[in-house]
C-alpha cells in the first residue's frame, strides 16, 4: 500500500515534527487551512479507530491532548476534526486528527456548513439513538 501516512510515519518523507511517540507522530500540515494546523496520526497503518489497540488509542490520543495544548497557547482557540474512514470523507486512508486553530475572522464558518442540510429527528429518533449507544 501507498498512503503517504505510512511513509512520513517511517521517515521516508521529510515533514515538520511537533513530537513523536513510540505510537503516535504529530507534524504541521503541507496544506495548512490555518497557522498552526497539526495532524496526529498512529505511526501503524489503520484505516478506522476501532481497528486500533487500546494502547495505540490511548497514545494518539495523549499526544492529541499535548499537543491541542500546545496550539492553544499558540493560537487560542482549536477545532479537532477525527477522520474515521472513507465513509466519513476521509483522503487518506489512515486514521489521522486534525488540530485546526480558528479565530472569530477565519472564513472557516461553523463545523454544520460542511453539510447541505441539518438532519430532522424527532425526540423519540433522538432517545431511541440514546438508548441503543447508552447500552
Amino acid at each position: 500500500m501507498d498512503c503517504i501516512f505510512c511513509r512520513i510515519a517511517n521517515g521516508e518523507i521529510p515533514t515538520k515534527i511537533i513530537t513523536e511517540t513510540n505510537h503516535s507522530i504529530a507534524f504541521l500540515d503541507a496544506f495548512p487551512l490555518t497557522k498552526g494546523h497539526t495532524l496526529i496520526i498512529p505511526k501503524k497503518h489503520h484505516e478506522k479507530i476501532q481497528n486500533m489497540s487500546s494502547e495505540e488509542n490511548i497514545d494518539l490520543f495523549s499526544t492529541v491532548h499535548s499537543v491541542i495544548s500546545k496550539v492553544d497557547k499558540l493560537t487560542g482557540a482549536t477545532l479537532m476534526a477525527v477522520h474515521n474512514g472513507k465513509e466519513a470523507g476521509q483522503e487518506i486512508p489512515h486514521v489521522h486528527v486534525h488540530l485546526v486553530p480558528r479565530s472569530p475572522n477565519d472564513t472557516g464558518g461553523p463545523i454544520h456548513c460542511l453539510f447541505d442540510s441539518t438532519l430532522n429527528v424527532s425526540d423519540s429518533e433522538i432517545n431511541e439513538i440514546l438508548q441503543k449507544l447508552q447500552d
